[in-house]
């Protein structure tokens, strides 16, 4: 059905980006960790944090208007629903993907520069640094995968494989799930050295580690880790170009065993590039993030998979936004 637009909705779409803005400012800030050891005034909080103490006063009456915090007798606190998801000391938080988040509100606050010169948009730090922007960003990742890994893993149905190779593994979110589903499989998880050692701690953490192999790289600039047969490329294709990502498919033949699989797991979208939804708002991240990153069709992906040496190129599952599975053979010549 054809949306009907009017002008409070249209003004509701303009304005969307201020409670964006008030919740990522909060998480940069750590406001729901410091506020969940101790309910605090704003006075107290503003010491603590080393802000300005009219600024903190109004972003946190507006947390609250939010009903992100609670305020009595002028003493902010954390609401028991929002404990779990915001403080950054308990386990299940989603404060790696809201930070994430902001920083990618940054860049898409330059979209109309970024459509005028046709470059991304310029990268600037959060008040956390690069380095915790970095943490962020592959925290947000596992934010995403770690509650739905199984059930995708689950639809590539009988799956075996003797040795992974999970390309941009990341926290090691999938390499995790991967090795659970096949448990006399091993893995190699291949990832920028900055990234390794978050990988390693999850990979521990779930003891896993003597089932592991890491490998530093870059994988625009490095060949792959060879001897696998079953290599996994999780939401990595998005950011590349169709030309970087043949370069991609080309060195994972190169890498696999004669009769290996490769499997991606990524945005399908339909030829017109405007369904589903998620995927084309998602090539607008890519736009203001990377020089050539986008969304592609599966037609798109069949003929790159192609031209890399690959067969047998099927659709496993299509998703309505990260979770379509495509499936291609390294067959033996």
């Amino acid at each position: 059905m054809t949306k009907r637009w009017n002008a409070e909705e249209l003004l509701k779409v303009a304005r969307s980006f201020q409670p964006a803005c008030i919740l990522t400012a909060a998480a940069d800030l750590d406001v729901f960790t410091h506020l969940h050891k101790e309910s605090k005034t704003a006075q107290a909080l503003a010491a603590g944090l080393n802000v300005d103490l009219r600024a903190i006063t109004i972003l946190l009456d507006a947390l609250v208007a939010m009903e992100l915090l609670i305020k009595q007798d002028n003493i902010y606190s954390v609401p028991d629903e929002i404990v779990g998801l915001l403080v950054e000391t308990l386990p299940k938080n989603v404060l790696p993907m809201v930070r994430h988040s902001g920083n990618c509100l940054r860049r898409w606050a330059q979209l109309s520069e970024v459509v005028q010169t046709g470059n991304p948009a310029e990268r600037r730090p959060s008040i956390r640094g690069r380095a915790a922007d970095q943490v962020a960003f592959i925290g947000a990742m596992q934010n995403i995968s770690r509650p739905m890994s199984d059930k995708v893993i689950d639809r590539l149905k009988s799956l075996r494989f003797d040795h992974l190779l999970d390309v941009g593994g990341a926290s090691g979110t999938w390499t995790i799930a991967l090795l659970r589903a096949v448990p006399q499989a091993k893995a190699t998880l291949f990832d920028l050295p900055q990234v390794i050692p978050m990988a390693k701690q999850n990979i521990t953490k779930a003891g896993l580690s003597d089932r592991v192999t890491f490998v530093a790289g870059d994988f625009y600039i490095d060949d792959l880790p060879a001897g696998a047969d079953l290599a996994w490329l999780g939401a990595v294709c998005h950011q590349n170009s169709r030309d970087q990502n043949q370069v991609l498919f080309t060195k994972v033949h190169k890498a696999l065993k004669d009769d290996g699989t490769l499997v991606i797991r990524d945005v399908v979208m339909d030829p017109s590039h405007t369904s589903p939804a998620g995927g084309a708002l998602f090539a607008v991240n890519m736009l203001v993030s990377t020089n050539g990153g986008g969304t592609y069709t599966f037609g798109e992906y069949r003929q790159n998979l192609y031209e890399a040496g690959f067969e047998k190129v099927e659709l496993v599952y299509h998703d309505e936004y990260m979770n379509s599975l495509i499936r291609a053979k390294k067959t033996t010549k």
